[in-house]
């Protein structure tokens, strides 16, 4: 996602020599969660409660602009609802389905902020619903269904200033993270297809968005960047300081990886760089997806992919089995990821020791959990591995159920996305006649997970949290069909008095 309040992270990061500290907040958050969980969970939030560590309890609200009844939120917290799938946008086109991944940057003039919006569309090749497409523009995949679109928003007001698609002619665009020094953004294709799934060219690359450039009419030329890997990318964050750019993997039935690509030039991904995949240190597949311990500090060292664009046709090994093959790490669906006190957060969205019920057991006998949140902490070098944390670990649904987008607040505190990917009917009292819900969880440095909202108006993920540059406003989309338009992708922004809570 975007690097949101880019001064005041750094500025934090700065106090953390090499990056190799923990800092204040995150001992404080660690030390309170691992307290708190083997306290036995006390005071564990209950559904349209809130959480006795967030903002109190849930009401369903109106958007402000629009009169609609889509979210419920704590008390004082207003919002509003903008780029619905299928309005026009400023460039004429409808606007596609499948909101997901998103950044928030400086936008072109006094209370904007502008967006960039992944859209995860799904569709098969060429097919014209809800798809990415500016006809006669420079698209990698002539019949690519998915991109970006880019919305300017006036924050004061929740309007639409301008929104257009930015990057079109690719596949599954599911999440991203900002490019180094906020000049963009990296969009991601959570899948490897290819030809032999009748696309015209090779999938599973991070492709960029500069901030400023595309236009409406005008998109950026849609480039892969093979050097990073080919993979199920989901999402990326860019380390201010060296430009190293951590990535997740979310591949379904199989272990996955956690990855850094060491680029020539931080300003030009393009231009190459190394690939590699974490490693627990002295151990060999270490399976961190369960078994683990919440605020254990784990060395890490890194195993270098020698193939990051392998030819998956012709049989090559993907790149997690190669970094499988020299020891490193075994994780479970990752997906989002962030940089924030001079860490990297990332969540694995069915990792952790509490199975969900009826879940069929991974070809290597694993059941999916409800969920875990990770923090890395680079060394000072970057031959220095770091160390990794378990910073939460879910104990049920109602805690939270398959974490998916992730942000780190401005405040010190971190929101999380629920994909409700257990289906194990989970219902809540302020979404009557919704049979999955899905929540925006907030974890503060109490270490209690909380309620913050919950979408009432259908069982679509919420995705691409993130704040707005003065840290005031949250972003938020719904994601709505990733195959048609109905129910709709939304974009959300929601204001209130987060100084009064723990985000």
């Amino acid at each position: 996602m975007a690097s949101v309040d880019r001064r005041s992270f750094l500025r934090r990061s700065a106090a953390v020599t090499g990056g190799a500290v923990l800092t204040t907040t995150a001992l404080t958050t660690l030390g309170a969660h691992a307290a708190w969980a083997d306290a036995g969970r006390p005071d564990a939030d209950r559904p349209g409660e809130g959480g006795r560590g967030g903002y109190g309890p849930l009401r369903r609200a109106r958007a402000a602009n629009t009169g609609e009844e889509l979210l419920a939120l704590p008390a004082g917290f207003s919002y509003s609802v903008f780029g619905v799938t299928s309005t026009v946008m400023s460039d004429g086109i409808a606007t596609p389905i499948a909101h997901d991944g998103m950044g928030a940057f400086p936008g072109t003039r006094r209370h904007t902020v502008t967006l960039i919006r992944n859209h995860e569309v799904r569709t098969a090749p060429g097919t014209a619903t809800g798809r990415v497409l500016v006809p006669g523009s420079a698209r990698y995949d002539e019949l690519g269904v998915s991109g970006t679109t880019t919305v300017e928003v006036d924050v004061r007001t929740g309007q639409v200033v301008r929104d257009f698609i930015s990057l079109n002619g690719t596949v599954v665009n599911c999440a991203g993270g900002a490019m180094y020094r906020g000049a963009g953004w990296i969009t991601c294709e959570e899948t490897t297809a290819g030809p032999a799934q009748g696309w015209a060219r090779k999938h599973g690359y991070a492709f960029e968005v500069p901030l400023r450039g595309p236009e409406p009419g005008k998109p950026a030329a849609s480039q892969p960047i093979t050097a990073m890997g080919r993979f199920s990318h989901e999402a990326v964050a860019t380390d201010p300081r060296d430009g190293f750019v951590y990535q997740t993997e979310d591949h379904s039935g199989r272990p996955n990886g956690f990855y850094r690509y060491r680029p020539r030039n931080p300003r030009r991904l393009a231009d190459g760089g190394v690939l590699e995949m974490l490693k627990i240190a002295g151990r060999t597949n270490e399976d961190l997806r369960q078994g683990q311990r919440v605020g254990r500090r784990l060395p890490v060292e890194w195993v270098r992919i020698e193939d990051p664009d392998p030819n998956l046709e012709n049989g090559a090994k993907t790149v997690a089995e190669q970094g499988l093959a020299t020891g490193a790490a075994k994780f479970n669906r990752l997906e989002g990821c962030w940089y924030g006190e001079g860490s990297i957060y990332f969540s694995s969205t069915s990792g952790g020791d509490v199975k969900q019920p009826g879940a069929a057991p991974a070809a290597d006998g694993f059941v999916n959990g409800y969920g875990q949140v990770w923090r890395y902490i680079p060394g000072r070098r970057h031959d220095e591995g770091g160390s990794l944390v378990l910073v939460y670990e879910s104990q049920g649904r109602k805690e939270l159920d398959s974490p998916d987008n992730l942000t780190f607040t401005p405040r010190g505190g971190i929101v999380l996305c629920e994909d409700d990917a257990s289906n194990d009917d989970d219902t809540h009292p302020l979404a009557p006649g919704i049979a999955n819900v899905n929540r925006l969880i907030g974890l503060g440095k109490d270490g209690r997970p909380f309620e913050f909202s919950v979408n009432v108006a259908d069982d679509s993920e919420f995705a691409g949290a993130c704040f707005s540059p003065d840290g005031d406003t949250l972003f938020v989309n719904t994601l709505g069909s990733t195959t048609s338009a109905t129910p709709p992708g939304r974009t959300y922004a929601i204001r209130g008095p987060w100084r009064r809570g723990p985000l």
